[in-house]
C-alpha cells in the first residue's frame, strides 16, 4: 500500500457506524470471514454490483427504527437498503 492509502485508512469509519446524514467517499470494501452470511469474495461481488466502487459518494438517507437496521444509503444515482453489519465492511471518509 502506498502513504496515501494508508492515510485514507487512518480517517476512515465504517459505513456500519454512520448515522443518519453522514456524507462521504468510499475509501475501499473489506469483506472478512464473520462479518456477514456470505463468503468474503460473495459480499464485495454484491456490493460492487450495487455501485458501492472506490471513491463512489454516500449518503446516509435513513436508519430503521429498532437498532438502526436497515438502513438507506443512496450510492452515486441510487439508493439501497443494507443490514447495518454489510455496510460494516465499508471503510468510508
Amino acid at each position: 500500500m502506498n502513504m496515501q492509502t494508508l492515510d485514507a485508512l487512518d480517517r476512515s469509519t465504517t459505513l456500519g457506524q454512520a448515522r443518519k446524514g453522514f456524507r462521504g467517499r468510499l475509501v475501499c470494501i473489506l469483506p472478512t470471514s464473520g462479518s456477514s452470511r456470505l463468503a468474503p469474495e460473495e459480499m464485495e461481488r454484491r456490493l460492487l454490483e450495487m455501485g458501492f466502487i472506490e471513491g463512489a459518494e454516500v449518503e446516509v438517507l435513513h436508519e430503521g427504527p429498532f437498532g438502526r437496521d436497515p438502513m438507506a444509503v443512496r450510492v452515486g444515482h441510487a439508493t439501497v437498503a443494507l443490514r447495518r453489519r454489510d455496510a460494516s465492511v465499508l471503510l468510508v471518509e
